[in-house]
């Protein structure tokens, strides 16, 4: 059985799973029932490792052991596979957001922000800068800067970055309520015009028609700018520059 190597590398990074994983599960589906042994000769799959996979795979809910001997595996349905894995997702997301709200008030934080606030006093603020590259990275500093702002956020977008500020509404509304002026500029669009309509009660809207413009400053001290256009960029590669900087952040801020 020939797969493509971009199905492959799909089917790795969606279910977790390593080559010889994704090798025997895939031969395994084109038979339904089989062998460790048939399924190492059909799968290039040295032998010794087949029954380790074959194990691993049972454990994580892609195959079930048939009663009987010899020893054989049954293919458990693609759609049930999908249900069980993104099940086991949901509850070690679960799990792991627990575990990183009760480091909020531990001991463990205290010591990561002593080393981080020791470390920081080497350099002057006027240095720091940074460079973030994918589209979610460069969103999760964005909420960072709009969750530390003290005074003020002023957002320059295009209508496809404007879209995208609805998944920083959470941030927006808790910078709002604690008393933060938050400016949006932005092509008002009848494609943009329903997020645009859900912030309005937390931001001051105006519209800049024919802009291409994509950064946001946070209290006129600090600025975060991203480099390409939205509608050319895939967002893995898209790439933004945050720069610590009172003189960048006014002159961009007049604009």
């Amino acid at each position: 059985m020939v797969m493509s190597k971009e199905l492959i590398n799909n089917l790795k990074g969606i279910f977790d799973l390593n080559q010889y994983e994704v090798d025997i599960w895939v031969h395994l589906l084109s038979k339904g029932v089989s062998t460790a042994g048939e399924l190492s000769t059909i799968s290039n799959v040295p032998r010794s490792r087949a029954y380790d996979v074959l194990e691993s795979l049972e454990k994580k809910g892609f195959v079930v052991i048939k009663i009987g001997k010899p020893i054989q595996y049954i293919a458990v349905p693609p759609e049930e596979v999908i249900n069980r894995v993104q099940k086991r997702i949901e509850n070690a997301a679960q799990n792991r957001v627990k575990r990183l709200s009760k480091l909020k008030d531990s001991e463990m934080l205290e010591q990561l922000n002593k080393l981080y606030n020791k470390g920081i006093k080497t350099y002057s603020p006027t240095e720091l800068s940074g460079a973030f590259k994918g589209r979610q990275n460069i969103y999760d500093k964005m909420e960072s800067m709009i969750r530390k702002a003290q005074d003020s956020v002023k957002i320059f977008s295009t209508e496809e970055g404007s879209i995208q500020l609805n998944a920083l509404k959470n941030a927006i509304k808790k910078a709002h309520k604690r008393g933060i002026k938050i400016q949006v500029n932005a092509p008002l669009t009848d494609k943009n015009k329903e997020v645009i309509e859900k912030l309005n009660p937390f931001i001051e809207f105006n519209d800049k028609t024919g802009t291409n413009a994509r950064y946001c400053i946070a209290d006129d001290k600090q600025a975060l700018m991203l480099l390409l256009n939205d509608d050319e960029a895939h967002p893995n590669y898209d790439v933004g520059i945050w720069v610590n900087s009172k003189s960048i952040s006014k002159v961009l801020g007049n604009n």
